[in-house]
């Protein structure tokens, strides 16, 4: 049975983070975008909100929410500015569920329940300057020592950077083993040997903070190596299910902007003696729009009702991550062409959506590497097995969390 309806309690979360974003991030976007700023008090407040742990259990300090709840917030967020969505998808999908699927107790305690509460921000670090879609290519380096291991290397493209109090960093700890080698551990801003720096003149996500983190001989107790030594890579792509499945409901939220911006100047732009809106030519990228919002929701939608299952959702996410990032940067490009000359300027918003789109078709799998694996999917190539540790089924129960 297929039930294409929201319930009541997601519907009011809806109406919440849409207020929200009406009331705390619209009147400020263009001025924040325009300087470059990160507004580090809109996570605080959304902490007030209960949501930086919308779909951690709330033993572990989170609001109990099921993960198409987490679509909702990633949605409504990047209507207002792909920037906080970011910054969710960051904290939530790539850190906090992670800890929730691979975390001991004792790590879960320690640092999932603060980020949950949203007292401590959580970031993600797997990206280096040679390493991107080619994650065994990576530099940074774990040396075990006693009881604790010696980080050297860099990451970069790094959310969050200068705003973290957490990161999940995947190294080598046995090059020889290539993605089997790989390890990930649990990193603290005020580890001594780490440093941070923004990077600067990005195409979008101006709000954003984005930059690169750097380890020079830093200690890490072996208390924070999450899951087992030579497991970071599939660790590291489990994360990627969960911040792809927030990317691609963001995705939808840009569409859904674009598609606001359009219809509104669609009937105050005239040309011809009548509405843009009544020219056909522009109709049809309306209509693409639509269609675009529409086809990218039952995707992000289906990937999420597999996570409250419980089930591998690898490539349900993968195209439902592909189509709507597509979809959004098209929406864009689209909202900039019915505006004409003054979608051009900054004096309407869908230039900032037309630069904010491109970035996601890049980050968390570019557009290429989703065409692979669907084709791999499909000839039987790719095939995905059970994990170790599989992340939580909704609604969430002691049995269901327990490690």
């Amino acid at each position: 049975m297929m039930n294409f309806g929201l319930t009541e309690e997601q519907e009011a979360v809806r109406k919440m983070v849409r207020s929200f974003v009406d009331k705390e991030i619209m009147p400020y976007i263009q001025e924040w975008d325009a300087n470059g700023h990160f507004e580090r008090s809109v996570m605080t407040r959304l902490a007030d909100l209960d949501l930086m742990g919308v779909c951690i259990p709330e033993e572990y300090g989170g609001s109990g929410m099921d993960y198409n709840t987490l679509a909702i917030v990633c949605e409504e967020l990047e209507r207002g500015d792909t920037a906080f969505r970011t910054a969710v998808s960051v904290h939530t999908g790539l850190n906090s569920m992670t800890l929730l699927q691979w975390g001991n107790e004792e790590q879960k305690q320690k640092y999932l329940i603060p980020q949950a509460k949203g007292e401590k921000i959580g970031a993600f670090g797997l990206t280096e300057p040679n390493a991107g879609s080619d994650v065994a290519a990576m530099q940074t380096t774990a040396v075990r020592d006693g009881d604790e291991y010696v980080l050297n290397g860099q990451k970069t493209w790094i959310s969050l950077c200068d705003v973290a109090d957490h990161f999940l960093v995947f190294a080598y700890t046995d090059k020889s083993k290539k993605h089997k080698g790989i390890s990930c551990f649990i990193v603290e801003r005020t580890f001594e040997g780490f440093s941070s720096k923004a990077i600067k003149g990005k195409l979008g996500i101006r709000a954003g903070n984005t930059g690169e983190i750097f380890f020079d001989n830093m200690r890490v107790p072996a208390a924070n190596l999450v899951g087992e030594e030579g497991e970071g890579f599939k660790i590291a792509m489990a994360a990627l299910d969960n911040g792809r499945f927030t990317v691609a409901a963001g995705a939808c939220g840009l569409i859904q902007a674009c598609l606001e911006e359009s219809l509104k100047y669609c009937q105050e732009r005239s040309t011809f003696g009548k509405e843009i809106g009544k020219h056909q030519l522009v109709q049809q990228m309306i209509a693409k729009m639509v269609d675009g919002l529409e086809t990218s929701r039952l995707l992000v939608y289906r990937a999420g009702w597999l996570k409250n299952e419980g089930k591998r959702n690898t490539r349900e996410t993968s195209l439902a991550k592909w189509h709507a990032c597509d979809a959004a940067f098209d929406a864009a490009c689209d909202a900039v062409q019915i505006h004409g000359a003054y979608g051009y300027s900054n004096e309407y918003p869908v230039e900032r959506f037309m630069r904010n789109a491109k970035a996601p078709v890049i980050y968390e799998g570019t557009r290429e590497i989703h065409t692979v694996m669907q084709a791999e999917y499909a000839l039987g190539y790719r095939q995905d097995k059970q994990l170790r540790r599989m992340l939580p089924a909704w609604p969430f129960t002691e049995e269901t969390v327990e490690v």
